[in-house]
């Protein structure tokens, strides 16, 4: 005698469903590729911190200040691996290898995220950053800053003194001129620092050109929140420009340059999505800002 077979269970096949468990794995898989890799860099730091501290009393001045930036470029170079190792970055840097023998100059880059310091920095030694107060002061980058000499950026006098300074023993000074990441497509209104360092120093600004496609790391994006892995990020040298002899019209200049530069660049979608429409100051070719 047959036995009926009772009703077998079918698991009806929802794809809305398949594919929010799907991205709920991948978004969970980043979470955990993400905090591995701020785990290596602030395990670095901490440990360059402990160097660094005694280091500040026994190596002052040139000596401390070369180790310290030779200690800063090894344990960032360690962080960029890790990136590339954990699939979080597909970077193009290859650019950045020009700064080895670039002469003394201001490099001013546009700023949409938080790792474009750490990028440039990890390539030359040279590169001496300015940097907020509060980084200074940071339990994971302060002794390691202030042991390599970084300036700081406030008050504007001293660090334009100590910039100058820097620039006349050969170095290479980082300064962001929207003194803050981009908040709006391409590049927010520029700042004049970058013109009156390089007026009063007398030496080229080279305009280094920055583009990712993810908001990780802009303004208002938590280190902690993570996005889709793996992120695109590639950075290009730019126009260099002659020392300027007017601080003020060169900052137009460099800032109607970065809009032409950065028309298509990646971050341009995300930018405008957040703020809603393109910055509307536009710079004509009489040096005005027209809305």
């Amino acid at each position: 005698m047959r036995l009926p077979i009772i009703g077998r269970l079918k698991t009806p096949r929802n794809p809305e469903f398949v594919i929010s468990w799907q991205s709920r794995i991948r978004h969970l898989g980043d979470t955990v590729r993400l905090f591995v890799g701020l785990a290596v860099l602030g395990a670095l730091c901490l440990a360059w911190t402990a160097l660094a501290l005694p280091l500040l009393l026994l190596l002052p001045g040139r000596r401390g200040e070369l180790l310290g930036r030779l200690g800063i470029v090894a344990g960032f170079r360690l962080f960029i691996g890790s990136l590339r190792l954990l699939g979080l970055y597909r970077l193009d840097l290859s650019a950045l290898r020009a700064l080895r023998n670039a002469p003394p100059m201001v490099l001013a880059p546009n700023h949409p995220s938080v790792i474009d310091a750490l990028l440039i920095i990890a390539h030359e030694p040279r590169v001496s950053c300015v940097m907020k107060t509060s980084l200074r002061n940071n339990l994971f980058l302060g002794a390691g800053a202030r042991l390599a000499g970084y300036i700081r950026h406030e008050p504007p006098r001293q660090m334009i003194h100590d910039a100058i300074a820097e620039l006349a023993r050969g170095g290479i000074v980082l300064l962001f001129p929207e003194g803050t990441r981009t908040r709006r497509a391409p590049i927010n209104v520029l700042q004049a620092g970058v013109g009156i360092i390089a007026k009063n120093a007398a030496v080229p600004v080279q305009t280094l050109i920055i583009e990712t496609d993810s908001p990780y790391a802009s303004k208002g994006w938590s280190l902690f929140r993570a996005p889709r892995f793996p992120i695109t990020c590639r950075m290009r040298l730019g126009r260099r420009f002659e020392p300027p002899a007017d601080a003020r019209d060169f900052t137009l200049e460099l800032e109607a340059y970065f809009r032409d530069a950065l028309a298509g660049a990646l971050q341009n979608q995300w930018l405008e999505e957040r703020s809603g429409s393109r910055a509307p100051a536009t710079i004509g070719e009489d040096g005005l800002r027209a809305q």
